[in-house]
């Protein structure tokens, strides 16, 4: 049996394709360790099924207007160009916003799987203080110019300033001359984040 006769390369395209945009694309908006493509055949396939499911009656009525040929052609491609493409990605994000309500997390975990990746994704601004492992203490300012690492990417902090902390911890002024600062990930101990307001 040759699996690349095209009525069969066709059959593999339809279930793989619309379950393969969807995880792809999940993975875009919710950080997450990576996985090979060739590891997620089963879970394509499947996402493809629950997408050709929840389209089902959609799909009897467009194949039914079309053998009455009551349906115009761009009409008819068109909508599944929806059904292949489009609807995958309206999946995932509908899932990422069911996965963050409360009573949905009683049933699954919350789809930011570190508090890291949970805190930087708002990107709220912070007066940020480091303890790095050798107990020393870095402080410095985290807003619109920072930047942090997300998932599957190690933990690593950019910060647009680095500021001089005082005897009682507070900050004192920024060091002249500082571009920012970036630490990484096997430096850091601790993170404190304090509320931002401009000095």
């Amino acid at each position: 049996m040759d699996i690349w006769q095209i009525d069969k390369l066709i059959l593999f395209l339809l279930f793989v394709i619309p379950g393969f945009i969807s995880l792809k694309f999940y993975e875009l908006i919710v950080p997450n360790e990576y996985k090979e493509s060739s590891k997620q055949l089963i879970d394509a396939i499947t996402y493809s099924c629950i997408n050709y499911a929840i389209l089902f009656i959609p799909i009897i009525y467009i194949e039914t207007i079309k053998k009455n040929n009551a349906i115009n052609s761009c009409v008819y491609y068109l909508f599944y160009l929806f059904v292949f493409l489009i609807a995958p990605v309206i999946w995932a994000l509908i899932f990422k916003w069911l996965r963050k309500r409360e009573f949905f997390q009683k049933i699954a975990p919350h789809p930011t799987q570190k508090p890291w990746d949970y805190v930087f994704q708002q990107r709220k601004p912070y007066w940020v203080k480091i303890t790095l492992k050798n107990g020393q203490i870095v402080g410095g300012k985290y807003a619109e110019k920072s930047f942090a690492s997300s998932s599957p990417a190690k933990e690593q902090i950019y910060l647009e300033e680095s500021w001089i902390l005082n005897d009682r911890g507070g900050f004192e002024r920024k060091k002249n001359d500082s571009e920012g600062i970036i630490i990484m990930d096997d430096q850091i101990s601790l993170i404190e984040f304090r509320k931002f307001q401009r000095s």
